[in-house]
């Protein structure tokens, strides 16, 4: 059918609520002090390219995810609660114990909202019990969101590694990637811990997979100890670095790396359908018809989600949420520095500590990975420099190399389009590319090669391209997303007459790596079934094009 810019104005009505004031910071380099020497460090590299990337994407969560915020307490607030929050504004109201006496026991941030629980009876199941209180809530304050909260991960790891934090945004910011964006990733995942485990064997820092770490060995002779944080910080910052330039965005980035580039490429696609005109617009509009068209009984609309989840659906937005705890502890901790050196030889533990005078736990706090030996060809991490120890390879301690830092900003301008770059015909580019930072010779040049390598190698090799294709020329497809458009709006208009308003539905629980509570593949016990999640695609199927 036509596009329809009116419709798509509709849309956007529809689903934005008044903006949140953003406390996302765009910084630009500004000179550090090092408190190991003294003196003033260089600034790191902030490329326009990615800050206007990055402003671009908060106004899309404030526009379509407003109450974004909120996931910052769900990640500082010790587990054990429940918190509400304003989906207008992400503002906490009101944190209750899981288990305990909601009429006494409650923790009000916003008072003049306490009096809607008065008289209430409440369920005595804990589910029953949030979507009643949800309701109740929403009569004073708004549709609101609510979740269990995850704090521990965060609060048990900040004090061993919170002043680590400033060393890894510098190396995050290396590749193009705002340390806060990086860092809040991280936390999400990880946490900050080295040597997290997922059910799904995801390790470490940024939680890839080991089978995807092993993958990325083979492109570099470097030995990559996977359960170093610092090992792992420039892999990943590349990696999300080199997403963000081939969507144009970090939304639709930080979401293949927990969808997929298949799920992924099937919002944008749907979104695409739906009337969206950038990138930004088509993905959050995808993965909020995937979300919705889940919640409906059955499988009918399978195949327009496929495996996206709603944890998948909610991953950008807790990651940009969790942007504020970064901010807030970077500029509430001393930083300690973080010094590199590639190991010529296998050196014991015992040797680093007889040579540093440091405790093997004051060791293993910068080096997780080590039992009692770094391999030779790895890299050792300490406080200081020991040049026995080998080459100073700290690349985030000193200015990039002007040839790296233009090539770096040269790429970052490519021209994106995710289909266009799953193409085997635009290979040279990025292979051209791989070249060009190898010749470089420096340490950021090489994570970059190994990185285009590896991606390269995802791209080209899976089915990905030829999935997306036939999902893009199916008539089916489209005719399912405009049926399940026509379910979802009579279930909303129905829901609609019975409560007098439309409202927006909480969001699913997580658990403290981001996994929803029921499976690995995002189902969520927040399945009420179709009618509130009509509530939440005022959407128009007949515009469906």
């Amino acid at each position: 059918m036509m596009r329809s810019k009116a419709f798509l104005g509709l849309v956007l009505v529809c689903l934005a609520i008044p903006l949140a004031a953003s406390n996302v910071l765009v910084r630009r380099p500004t000179e550090q002090t090092d408190p190991a020497t003294g003196t003033v460090r260089p600034p790191q590299m902030v490329s326009d390219a990615v800050q206007a990337r990055l402003r671009a994407d908060v106004a899309a969560m404030q526009a379509f995810r407003p109450g974004y915020p909120f996931w910052r307490h769900v990640f500082t607030i010790p587990d054990g609660s429940i918190a509400f929050g304003s989906a207008a504004d992400g503002r906490l109201l009101v944190t209750f114990p899981a288990r305990g006496d909601w009429s006494r026991q409650a923790s009000w941030t916003d008072p003049a909202i306490a009096f809607s629980l008065d008289g209430r009876s409440l369920a005595r199941k804990l589910d029953e019990r949030r979507e009643q209180v949800a309701l109740l809530m929403e009569r004073a304050a708004g549709p609101v969101l609510h979740n269990s909260t995850r704090g521990d991960a965060l609060n048990m790891n900040t004090p061993r590694y919170g002043q680590l934090l400033a060393e890894w945004g510098a190396i995050y910011e290396r590749f193009g990637v705002p340390a806060e964006i990086g860092l809040a990733q991280v936390i999400f995942e990880s946490g900050l811990s080295g040597t997290r485990r997922s059910n799904a064997n995801a390790i470490g820092f940024c939680q890839w997979q080991r089978k995807n770490w092993k993958r990325l060995s083979y492109f570099t002779s470097i030995t990559i100890q996977d359960r170093n944080q610092t090992t792992q910080a420039p892999y990943c910052a590349a990696y999300l670095s080199v997403l963000a330039t081939k969507y144009g965005s970090f939304i639709p980035a930080l979401s293949e790396h927990n969808a997929g580039g298949t799920n992924v490429g099937r919002a944008l696609i749907a979104g695409e359908y739906l009337g969206g005109e950038d990138v930004r617009t088509r993905y959050l509009l995808g993965s909020q018809l995937a979300r919705d068209l889940r919640t409906l009984p059955g499988r009918d609309y399978q195949q327009v989600f496929g495996s996206y989840g709603y944890r998948s659906h909610l991953y950008a937005e807790m990651v940009f949420g969790n942007t504020f705890n970064v901010s807030r502890l970077i500029a509430s901790t001393p930083r300690m520095p973080i010094h590199a050196m590639r190991t010529p030889r296998v050196i014991t533990l015992t040797e680093i500590v007889k040579r540093t005078d440091l405790t093997a736990g004051e060791v293993r706090r910068f080096n997780p990975a080590i039992v009692d030996r770094v391999p030779a060809g790895a890299t050792l991490y300490l406080p200081f420099y020991v040049s026995e120890f080998g080459p100073d390879v700290a690349f985030w301690r000193r200015p990039a190399s002007p040839a790296y830092a233009a090539l770096l900003e040269e790429f970052l301008r490519l021209e994106p389009g995710a289909e266009r770059w799953d193409d085997p015909a635009f290979a040279p580019v990025l292979a051209e590319f791989k070249r060009r930072f190898r010749d470089t010779n420096t340490e950021e040049g090489l994570v970059m090669e190994t990185v285009l390598a590896y991606t390269m190698d995802q791209a080209y090799t899976s089915s990905r391209r030829s999935l997306l294709a036939d999902y893009r020329n199916s008539q089916e497809v489209r005719s399912l997303i405009a049926s399940g458009m026509l379910e979802l709006d009579a279930l909303r208009q129905a829901a609609a007459l019975r409560a007098g308003s439309l409202r927006i539905l909480p969001k699913p629980d997580t658990d403290g790596n981001g996994n929803d509570q029921k499976s690995s593949a995002g189902d969520s016990r927040d399945q009420s079934g179709g009618l509130r999640a009509a509530e939440r695609l005022p959407l128009d199927a007949r515009q469906v094009r």
